[in-house]
């Protein structure tokens, strides 16, 4: 493979990963002009994105409250962290200084991660009467290919999901290497992944995601989950990224 192909395979990849979440191409730095000074440092900071729909939108599966605390909250937190711990790592750059990397670097994957599954999580859900129901075409003929249909797929990640230890999330993904969907769990944000991977659905199920409403029966939250999935909006991702190829 040229050089150049090489390059522009890997520009498409990074539009893709962004488009997965909710960018929906890649983003040039403050200023950028061309693809050629994207090649800059970036001094663009993550911003919290506004939610899709009305804080109550999500009722009775989510109320008010509870979506309110988590969006403007925690979500807020994680970006404000993430875009502190690039700032930090630009000046232990500037400094030469790497006495903190090793916090930094996880205070990055930490809040970055949650940064984006965070909005992964408020684009695949969608009030009544969009929410629910199964999804259709490539998406489901791919959910047959891989899980042995949609029944087999939300017991297993209904499964995954409910049995995450501590605070995490059920993550449907599409892994690149076999051209199959995956389901994952994650540990906080960002443990338990698999390098190369593209989220397309996500579940949080970290305690502030549900407990004002449903406490400690997380299982009951996760089955209610199922009646708001925005199944048009994953199935936009997934055919976004089902025919980018792994590694070559």
């Amino acid at each position: 493979m040229s050089e150049t192909m090489t390059r522009r395979d890997l520009m498409k990849g990074l539009g893709v990963a962004a488009l997965v979440a909710g960018a929906g191409a890649m983003i040039l730095p403050a200023g950028a002009a061309s693809e050629k000074d994207a090649t800059k440092p970036a001094s663009r900071e993550c911003q919290l994105p506004a939610l899709p729909y009305p804080y109550d939108a999500l009722e009775p599966v989510i109320d008010k409250e509870t979506l309110t605390i988590h969006h403007d909250k925690h979500h807020a937190a994680y970006v404000n962290n993430f875009n502190n711990a690039m700032k930090k790592l630009a000046e232990a750059r500037t400094s030469g200084d790497y006495s903190l990397i090793k916090h930094w670097s996880r205070e990055l994957a930490f809040n970055g991660s949650g940064h984006v599954l965070h909005t992964l999580y408020w684009e695949n859900m969608a009030p009544a009467p969009n929410g629910g129901g199964q999804p259709k075409g490539d998406l489901l003929r791919a959910m047959d290919m891989s899980f042995g249909g949609f029944d087999q797929f939300k017991a297993q990640f209904v499964a995954a999901t409910n049995a995450v230890e501590g605070s995490g999330w059920g993550i449907l993904a599409h892994e690149p290497f076999r051209g199959h969907l995956v389901i994952l769990q994650a540990e906080k944000h960002q443990d338990l992944t698999i390098w190369g991977v593209y989220p397309i659905m996500v579940c949080d199920v970290w305690e502030h995601a549900y407990y004002l409403k449903y406490q400690n029966r997380r299982p009951e939250y996760v089955e209610n989950f199922f009646k708001i999935i925005n199944w048009p909006a994953v199935e936009k991702k997934y055919k976004a990224v089902k025919d980018v190829a792994a590694y070559k």
